[in-house]
């Protein structure tokens, strides 16, 4: 069953249908520059001027004429140097940072072209640049004035930065995206500059922060006054946007490494990461003869000298990674893995502190000040792990794709397999040399030096004294049993991530796919296809019927996938399979053909909504009742709309792009929960097997997007179901009618010979539609109650309008139904199917519903 046609806004930049673009790189440039012509400028403008001021070769920090550009207290204020806000944007620092901003001029800072236009891109990089390095440089004097750490260390620092206002002109431009763009931008540009910040502490990312924060504002101007309120997204996109979270905080540790060096309130994390290099020889030989507390130190140095022991210093880094990774592809293990993780990271900072006693000497009131903003510094690296702990709690409901048992069963087998026998490996290694190590080891001490293996340097302080080897074969496996064996959890893991409990193997699904293409199932018997269901199959091997499971209520999908002959028999096993399992079995979305199968089984049947076919071989668009999607369609002609029928595989990257953002900007302009079960979405379009029909304006910008679920007889393709219906914004009134008509069409010259608009959840076909005798028939209690539902649910869904669009393509109808054993278990069926088309709804979704309803 197909969703509302709706308006949304496709996002920047948009690509052309293939035969539209032009040829040639030279075309291609010029082109680019006359659609940003700023940002080209700009770039150009970054490349003369670093070879002006030498930049280009030389960086800024030696010396010469580029600081009298640069901005920083030690030269705008001390220096009287006004106009440096203004030339620093203009000026890179070294050659490196020449590359970066030319490039960053000619992508991010061209997309804000793209949604702003040139004037006011020029304006927003001007205003939120120069704003934000003179309130940063400002900001800045007045807190070193006060004694502030951070500003005190970087008071003499200076600033050549175009990026500044290049951020602030994107963020500026964010304003103007779409709704999946605007949030993508903002969420992943302010979580990489705050990451940088707190752990770089680099002055020119607190200038990039306060231009960002100006760009919100000066967009919110731009925009009237208007602030966008924070929308809802679809399943994927929460799951994309988390996991890009976690990454950028994996990586965070790593940015205090980056030139000039980690200063920022985090900073000193970085140090977990570092190995620094001692003389090992010297050290073993000194602390061999004499066990000292300063010995106990360096060994500690000299444990975690070489690359595996770097590379397991890196293990809580990679293991975030790899959980966003997992988040991504919404699976359970990666939530519980994130979770672990960063309670880890909590407890890191004070594991890693050094041990004994820790005195700090405060002579007097104004020492007392800086030592309380290192304490709260220490404290703060606290917020980080928690507040990631808290986002993967929050929207622990998009991370349920869990591995079958057995599986999990080898995972496990595997990773404890592995520990077991690397661990074994060191200690018998260990125990055969005990009198290999410096200091002297005893048989406790190689036990607990068997543990620190496996975990990164800055636990090791809560295992003991360290002992280090001397034997070749025993170092070896000092430095590398750890690594070897987080490796083997790594590559477990991914692999673990490939597994999916559906309940449903690939041989089953693929038996399922033949069976439908031999014929069977209806126009809706593809929907079976999709997630969430499983497969009973006959004992022949000849039928199939695709259902789920909610609650003890076994809910079918569609016809039963077999030969009409074979019908009976296999409701009537399939009644008794789950009998068997003490299930309440339940037909849903069946057509009229089945209903006396069920009458002989005295079941108790009700309508649950009407589908509404179409017969392109008969298709014309003639006559009065066609008048409306005949104006439609010549509307669309003259607007030289161009269509495209295709495959999600087979469209190019680009264009792939465009239909995700059209569908994001539909989910998030919806407090609503997303519906299933018989609502495709995104997904369900990437299936081979599902035809997409795309409408693109002259100009190459995507109009609208339907997707066609294939129905088989003999293995050719008989018909097609519409499922996936979405338009953008600022598309021609219409749109919808003039792609379903040009579909049928298609189809028509394709000689498909039934075009299914799929069905209208709890709609009723027209008085005397089709000779329906039961049109004048007194509605029963179960009809009512299914009317007054469907008004309900009416300002939240809008099924009857959906229906009713359906209806200007003058169909015939058939009744959906559903068929059902007992009367008494109707509350638990209602329920299971509530719970089947809403399968991930949370609280608030179901308030915004409620409120929706009320309203």
């Amino acid at each position: 069953m197909s969703s509302a046609p709706t308006s949304t806004a496709s996002a920047p930049p948009a690509a052309p249908p293939p035969g539209n673009r032009r040829g040639g790189a030279w075309h291609t440039l010029i082109r680019y520059a006359r659609v940003a012509p700023a940002s080209v400028t700009l770039a150009v403008v970054l490349i003369v001027t670093s070879i002006l001021t030498g930049t280009l070769w030389s960086p800024a920090t030696t010396g010469g004429d580029a600081l009298v550009w640069a901005a920083g207290v030690s030269t705008t204020i001390h220096g009287g140097f006004w106009w440096t806000p203004l030339t620093a944007l203009f000026v890179p620092e070294d050659t490196v940072q020449v590359v970066l901003c030319v490039l960053l001029a000619l992508t991010l800072m061209a997309v804000a072209e793209r949604l702003l236009g040139t004037v006011r891109v020029v304006v927003a990089f001007l205003v939120t640049g120069v704003l934000g390095i003179a309130l940063g440089v400002v900001g800045q004097w007045a807190a070193a004035n006060v004694g502030e750490l951070l500003a005190r260390a970087t008071e003499f620092d200076f600033t050549l930065d175009p990026t500044i206002g290049i951020l602030g002109a994107l963020i500026t431009a964010s304003a103007f995206a779409s709704t999946l763009w605007r949030r993508r931008i903002r969420l992943l540009t302010f979580a990489v500059i705050l990451t940088l910040v707190l752990y770089n502490g680099d002055q020119n990312n607190v200038y990039r922060l306060i231009a960002a924060l100006l760009g919100l504002a000066l967009g919110a101007i731009l925009r009237g006054g208007r602030l966008h309120r924070l929308r809802r997204s679809s399943h994927g996109e929460t799951r994309n946007l988390v996991a890009a979270v976690i990454a950028i905080t994996a990586v965070g540790p790593l940015a205090a490494l980056l030139p000039p060096g980690g200063f920022g309130p985090f900073s000193f994390i970085a140090a977990l990461f570092q190995n620094e290099q001692v003389d090992v020889a010297s050290v073993l030989a000194k602390c061999a003869a004499a066990d000292t507390s300063n010995c106990r130190e360096e060994l500690s140095l000299v444990s975690v000298q070489g690359f595996g022991p770097l590379l397991l210093s890196l293990l809580p880094l990679v293991l975030l990674l790899v959980t966003a990774i997992g988040l991504r592809r919404g699976r359970h293990f990666a939530l519980l893995l994130g979770i672990v993780v960063n309670a880890a990271m909590i407890v890191l900072p004070f594991t890693a502190l050094p041990g004994g006693d820790v005195t700090v000497d405060i002579d007097d009131a104004s020492a007392l000040a800086p030592a309380i903003e290192v304490l709260l510094w220490l404290l703060a690296v606290l917020l980080v792990p928690l507040a990631s702990i808290v986002v993967l709690i929050v929207t622990r409901r998009q991370f349920q794709i869990r591995a079958p048992r057995d599986a999990v069963v080898r995972f496990t087998i595997l990773v404890a397999v592995s520990f077991a026998l690397l661990a074994v490996a060191y200690l018998v290694a260990g125990l055969a040399t005990l009198g290999g190590y410096v200091p002297e080891a005893s048989l406790g001490d190689v036990f607990v030096s068997t543990l620190r293996r496996f975990v990164p340097a800055g636990f090791e302080s809560v295992l003991g004294p360290v002992i280090v080897p001397t034997s070749a074969v025993v170092v070896l496996l000092y430095q590398w049993v750890g690594p070897v064996f987080w490796l083997i959890f790594v590559l477990a893991t991914l692999r673990l991530y490939r597994a999916t409990s559906t309940g449903r193997t690939i041989g089953d699904e693929v038996h399922f796919r033949e069976l439908l293409r031999a014929g069977g199932g209806g126009t809706l018997g593809f929907m079976g296809t999709w997630p969430g269901n499983v497969y009973w199959f006959s004992e022949e091997g000849d039928a199939a019927v695709a259902y789920r499971v909610i609650n003890g209520v076994a809910i079918t999908l569609s016809d039963p996938v077999c030969h009409p002959a074979r019908a009976e028999q296999t409701i009537i096993d399939f009644v008794g399979f789950c009998d068997a399992n003490s299930w309440v079995p339940v037909f849903y979305s069946i057509h009229d053909r089945y209903l006396p199968v069920f009458e002989s089984l005295g079941w108790q049947t009700m309508s649950v909504g009407e589908e509404t076919l179409m017969h392109p071989q008969t298709f014309d668009m003639q006559g009065k009742p066609w008048q409306k999607v005949r104006q439609a369609h010549n509307r669309g002609v003259k607007e030289r709309i161009s269509t495209l029928w295709t495959t999600w595989d087979e469209l190019p990257p680009v264009q792939q792009s465009q239909i995700a953002a059209l569908s994001e900007q539909w989910v998030s302009e919806k407090e609503l929960p997303e519906m299933g079960f018989t609502l495709g979405g995104m997904e369900e379009l990437k299936d081979p097997d599902v035809r997409l029909y795309l409408a693109y304006d002259p100009e190459g910008e995507l109009q609208a997007v339907t997707s066609w679920l294939p129905s088989w007889r003999d293995g050719t393709v008989v018909g097609y179901t519409i499922d996936f219906m979405r338009r953008a914004d600022g598309s021609i009134p219409g749109i919808m009618e003039f792609i379903i008509a040009s579909a049928a069409q298609h189809m028509r010259d394709e000689g498909v010979e039934v075009l299914s608009l799929s069905g209208a959840p709890l709609a009723t076909k027209p008085a005397g539609a089709d000779g329906d005798e039961r049109a004048d028939a007194e509605p029963g209690a179960m009809d009512r109650v299914l009317a007054l539902l469907a008004r309900t649910l009416e300002p939240a869904y809008g099924f009857a309008s959906l229906f009713k669009f359906k209806s200007k393509f003058n169909p015939t109808y058939e009744t959906l139904w559903m068929a059902y054993p007992d009367p008494v278990a109707l509350p638990s069926i209602g329920n299971a199917i509530g719970r089947a088309y809403l399968p991930d709804a949370n609280a608030k979704e179901y308030v915004a519903l409620a409120r929706t309803i009320v309203r």
